[in-house]
């Protein structure tokens, strides 16, 4: 009896060999590029990957998918192999590889939870090498600093192409940002004369740049939204609230715009370290000019017409206080009652055009396909626009005549949300689903976590590292007293 114990013993103890064997062969043949690339049919990223820096190396050394895609051997890379094969799976016999949208997959915000910092770490332990620059070696002691006291920084915030090349990607302190790139053809000598309460196009003097005010009248309204609203929080308190006539910008400032306030302002409050003179706008009567940035804040999408993101709310205030100083008009970031006020344009639904919320968002595996054929037409969201912000001709305008109030990016207000000693920001962005870019919806900004990966001390004032769905547009005031002023203006130019 005993001796057939042990030949069972040892066929046993045989056979869980084999299939361990097995088994890593199976987990070894699975982790290669090879079969990876079965499922992964994304000829982009492939093209990007060989390009980049883990592939074209000196060495000659070729890291793998499953070298930044799973944890190193022994710190979960099983578990972490499992839950990937079977999104991989899933994804394999429910989309077309054809439909992927590659961009919004290389966001900051995506790639970061498929790459693993212990990965990187395994390979890099040298955080401090001889050849790293002086401001390498500053982010790196301030990464070392973060991570000691148990807090999560990635690697990848700081070095998001060194898997997959990303043309014009930068990090550090971006020295040639704004240099002139040759003049416009037309350069406005004097800024918009406004006597009469009606929509305007607005010059910037010294530059060939002009953005639309659209005229808003004043009246009561009911601000928040209803208990019943579908997708609604609980911070969108019903309230009448009564708001004077003004003027808004058609679209969010543009990156024109913002940059012929960095370019202007250029000698202003600069010196050699990264963040210049670091003085608040009511420390000096001049507008102190914006510091370059650290990285490229348009993350490659392009400047133009697009929104301007990336900057702080102070750098937005700043900018208002630059734009009513060169135009002698009252700019300012507009009031949330205000921003709201123009968003509804008159209207009391969760959106300025007629919708249900709840039937615009996905609904689940068997909730089927969300109806976004009216959204899509006004808003820049999620369902159109996952990955990036897009030019004022995507959508049409509200009923006054603003366009993307809603989505696109969400845009600064001067008021501080209650409770804290943040500002309030609206309208939701190209990130957010139905619900975020609702009239009613509420966010606020959250520096601390916007700034996290900004290796400067202090911190930069004018530029956030880790925000990139924030921008503003202005408003300017209309009373008796201002018409005077714009009058006076008119005859000064």
């Amino acid at each position: 009896m005993k001796k057939r114990t042990w030949v069972w013993f040892f066929i046993g103890l045989l056979a869980g060999a084999v299939i361990l064997t097995g088994l890593g062969k199976a987990v070894e043949a699975t982790s290669t590029n090879e079969f990876c690339a079965l499922c992964h049919v994304h000829p982009q990223a492939t093209t990007s990957w060989k390009q980049g820096l883990h592939y074209a190396t000196e060495s000659g050394y070729h890291t793998g998918c499953a070298e930044c895609h799973l944890p190193p051997k022994g710190e979960g890379y099983i578990i972490e192999k499992a839950k990937t094969g079977m999104r991989d799976l899933w994804s394999h016999w429910t989309k077309d590889s054809a439909d992927f949208d590659w961009d919004a997959a290389s966001t900051l915000e995506r790639a970061s939870k498929h790459v693993y910092n212990s990965s990187c770490v395994k390979c890099h332990e040298n955080l401090f090498p001889a050849t790293l620059t002086r401001e390498g070696s500053e982010a790196h002691l301030y990464y070392k600093q973060i991570t000691d006291k148990g807090e999560e920084l990635q690697c990848i915030s700081c070095h998001l192409n060194s898997g997959h090349y990303i043309e014009g990607y930068l990090h550090g302190t971006n020295t040639g940002f704004g240099m002139a790139q040759g003049g416009p053809d037309t350069l406005y000598s004097s800024p918009a004369a406004v006597t009469t309460f009606e929509d305007f196009t607005e010059q910037i003097p010294g530059s060939g740049v002009t953005f639309r005010m659209v005229a808003i009248p004043g009246s009561t309204f009911t601000m928040g939204s209803r208990g019943d609203e579908p997708l609604r929080d609980p911070d969108e308190v019903i309230r009448e609230v009564k708001v004077d006539s003004f003027f808004i910008a058609e679209v969010e400032v543009t990156w024109d715009e913002y940059m012929e306030f960095y370019r202007q302002t250029a000698s202003e409050g600069r010196t050699t370290d990264t963040e210049g003179s670091r003085l608040k706008s009511d420390d000096v009567d001049a507008v102190t000019g914006a510091t370059p940035p650290y990285g490229k804040p348009d993350q490659n999408w392009g400047m133009g017409q697009r929104p301007a993101i990336s900057m702080s709310w102070h750098a937005a205030n700043t900018y208002c206080r630059w734009l009513s100083q060169v135009t002698g008009k009252g700019y300012r970031l507009p009031t949330e009652a205000e921003w709201e006020y123009a968003c509804r344009a008159g209207t009391v639904t969760p959106y300025f055009f007629e919708g249900d919320p709840g039937k615009f968002d996905k609904r689940g595996i068997f909730g089927g396909k969300p109806d976004t054929a009216v959204i899509s037409r006004y808003i820049v969201y999620q369902g159109n626009s996952p990955s990036k912000t897009q030019e004022p001709s995507f959508v049409k305008a509200n009923p006054w005549g603003v366009k993307n109030m809603s989505g696109n990016v969400a845009e600064f207000c001067s008021d501080i949300y209650e409770g804290t000693e943040e500002h309030v920001i609206r309208g939701g962005s190209y990130r957010d689903g139905a619900g975020g870019v609702r009239s009613a919806a509420r966010d606020y900004t959250r520096t601390a976590e916007w700034l996290k990966t900004d290796p400067q001390m202090p911190k930069s004032i004018w530029w956030y590292s880790d925000c990139f769905y924030v921008g503003f547009r202005v408003v300017m005031e209309w009373n008796q007293s201002s018409v005077f002023s714009l009058q006076l203006a008119a005859v000064k130019n």
